[in-house]
């Protein structure tokens, strides 16, 4: 079944519209309830990376102990600087493992930047520079404090994976009806809108002591550790201090806001440029006095030919 996407975005050129992004949108209030609808809510889409803070609680629940930088980076799609491995690398050694006992596929950075360096001091894909390699560091250091093999944590039947959807349902708020493989080998869950900021509400409202709150606080004192420097969703928590917010590939972009609101967002297209404009948007309606470095994150600019002469804008309609 099709869901019922609505236009979120568009893209102007001179005095056209040249192209939309449909997609849906919700975001709730302190009490849970849906403060604002956009499209379908309720058809079931792959929250993909915007889960990793949600498996993070989980871990924590089951006796990981990481500092917040390994925290953030076990929550984190990172952009593969040196400063990012170096935190993953120091979650392996911490738990006794090395970087062969990775299970993540192999790639170079994911940040532009940090993807020319790499090539430029002569890298090469690697399991560490790949974007969720904190992640899979974290399941490997829980395993190793478990007891739990550390051979086959990717098994959708391993004890591990057990753990996560089981983490997922308890705070969405709901039953996971199948199982898929993300990107990087771990297991993926469909979720509707409103379960995925149902979770993130969790975060929102975390109390202290909770493992929902050292998430959340790590992820808070660490935006660049999250994402990476240049990235949308660390400038979105630097605009909006106290806010959590995570993207996923495919057009995914959940929020915990810090008054206790959580927002999800899905483009239908999956396309990553109509990510923050639509959530930026949003946010600053929520607001009642949204900062200027939100406002920033409301539009892009379109520029063509060799002056980069601005053209058109990428904003939220």
């Amino acid at each position: 079944m099709i869901p019922a996407h609505a236009p979120l975005v568009g893209q102007s050129r001179g005095d056209y519209i040249e192209s939309i992004h449909y997609g849906s949108a919700v975001l709730l209030d302190v009490d849970g309830h849906i403060e604002t609808s956009i499209g379908d809510t309720e058809a079931l889409f792959y929250p993909r990376s915007a889960l990793k803070p949600l498996f993070a609680v989980g871990m924590v629940r089951a006796g990981l102990k990481l500092n917040q930088a390994q925290l953030t980076l076990a929550s984190a799609s990172h952009s593969g600087s040196l400063e990012h491995q170096k935190v993953v690398l120091s979650t392996l050694h911490d738990a006794g493992l090395a970087e062969s006992d990775l299970g993540n596929s192999v790639d170079l950075p994911y940040g532009k930047a940090e993807r020319d360096a790499h090539l430029a001091a002569g890298g090469r894909p690697t399991r560490l520079a790949q974007n969720c390699s904190g992640k899979h560091a974290a399941l490997l250091a829980l395993c190793a404090l478990k007891g739990w093999d550390t051979e086959t944590y990717l098994d959708p039947e391993h004890p591990v994976s057990a753990l996560l959807r089981e983490t997922v349902e308890e705070l969405c708020g709901t039953r996971v009806a199948s199982i898929s493989i993300d990107g990087c080998g771990t297991p993926v869950y469909p979720l509707t809108l409103e379960a995925l900021a149902r979770g993130y509400a969790r975060l929102a409202k975390a109390q202290p002591g909770s493992a929902e709150y050292q998430v959340k606080v790590a992820i808070m004192n660490h935006p660049e550790l999250l994402a990476g420097v240049g990235r949308d969703v660390s400038a979105l928590m630097r605009a909006l201090p106290g806010a959590v917010a995570k993207d996923g590939f495919e057009g995914i972009q959940a929020v915990a806001l810090p008054d206790g609101r959580a927002l999800a967002v899905k483009i239908s297209d999956g396309g990553d440029r109509a990510r923050m404009p639509i959530t930026a948007t949003l946010l600053t309606h929520a607001l009642e006095e949204a900062p200027d470095d939100l406002r920033a994150l409301t539009h892009l600019n379109v520029t063509a030919g060799p002056a980069e002469e601005l053209v058109g804008k990428l904003f939220a309609l």
